[in-house]
């Protein structure tokens, strides 16, 4: 291969932060095209779910990738002296609130899971944005302000299907019961077209601001910033409701354990006087996120069980809150404000992708 076409192939693939194989797969979502054919081309899917298979996969990828972002936030560097309130006061502020939502359950509980019910697609589809914009600054690409803000549209029409498809039980059920949403007219049929129009715009989208901004700017968008984006619209579009939920909560989940390793062992490494591998680093990470998952998910709701309260009530309450500090942590611990240490791992390669 010839550098000119060497070159043209890098602009394609991206900055990668490990090696291609790992970003298109793990946080691009491409083993979900793998995984997922593969599921259903199973005879018996039902193995998928057994009892004792089950447990352990959910301990190991989603209550892990929840614990993860909590982990992040006392190991990024910096975190403790710039976001004194989220890392001191902010977990003691979120237990009370939980312990008074066990209290006031019978009227409460509603609507703390319609939260986190509503904030979870747009936390999936935030997530692929702010990827797909952390490869493209990454890779040298710098997107203007008005195809950013059209990416970030686009993104989140993933989110807005999912509002619209389970209407009753997301915007319109905080005010309005079910029994009088779907008595005096049917808007089923509606409801069906705009989910259709805005999935299939989902898809369509990002594929012409790819072809856009290719034509327009020097450097084209790498391909796992197309993919990132592609991958969340396909978990919510091609899918039944529940269906969406349970493949983008799986692949979500390995994409950030993977994206958040990444940046923990290169502030690891970054740190004077470190002597540990980056492999050592990944392992006491996500050991760390492991028991931190299991703290949380297992050992709290019987806490709240040995009180008193029941084990539906404990269960689901310590869920829902355990979403939200999620998204709240999160969305302080990925800013990438020009000095932050994320900064500085994402622009790692940035020079060299400009002078490719």
């Amino acid at each position: 291969m010839d550098v000119d076409a060497k070159a043209n192939f890098t602009d394609l693939t991206g900055r990668c932060f490990a090696h291609p194989v790992f970003d298109y797969l793990l946080i691009g979502g491409g083993l979900s095209l793998i995984v997922i054919p593969a599921v259903y081309g199973l005879s018996d899917r039902s193995t998928m779910l057994d009892s004792s298979i089950l447990p352990w996969f959910v301990l190991f990828s989603n209550s892990a990738h929840f614990a993860a972002s909590t982990v992040r936030l006392y190991t990024k560097p910096g975190t403790k002296d710039s976001l004194p309130f989220l890392t001191l006061a902010f977990p003691a502020v979120a237990l009370g609130v939980l312990t008074l939502c066990m209290f006031a359950s019978d009227w409460i509980s509603r609507y703390v899971q319609l939260i986190y019910l509503t904030w979870s697609p747009y936390h999936y589809a935030a997530q692929a944005y702010g990827l797909s914009v952390m490869y493209c600054v990454r890779s040298g690409c710098n997107l203007t302000k008005r195809q950013k803000q059209a990416l970030w549209w686009i993104a989140i029409l993933p989110f807005f299907k999912v509002l619209i498809i389970a209407l009753s039980k997301h915007a319109v059920a905080w005010t309005v019961p079910d029994y009088i949403l779907w008595s005096h007219l049917d808007w089923r049929s509606w409801i069906e077209w705009v989910s259709m129009i805005l999935g299939g715009l989902a898809l369509v989208l990002p594929i012409l601001l790819f072809g856009q901004v290719w034509r327009t700017t020097d450097r084209s968008m790498p391909l796992i910033s197309l993919l990132v984006i592609l991958t969340n619209a396909l978990w919510f579009v091609i899918f039944p409701l529940i269906d969406g939920f349970v493949w983008t909560t799986i692949f979500h989940g390995i994409q950030y354990l993977a994206i958040v390793m990444i940046f923990h062992v290169r502030d690891r490494l970054a740190l004077p006087g470190n002597k540990r591998s980056a492999a050592s680093h990944a392992v006491w990470f996500y050991g760390a996120s492991i028991l931190l998952g299991y703290a949380m998910f297992n050992c709290l709701p019987y806490g709240y069980q040995m009180l008193g309260f029941g084990a539906a009530k404990s269960v689901l309450l310590v869920i829902a809150a355990i979403n939200i500090h999620h998204f709240i942590v999160d969305g302080y611990i990925w800013k990438l404000g020009r000095g932050d240490v994320n900064r500085r791992v994402v622009e790692g390669d940035a020079v060299a992708a400009g002078q490719g």
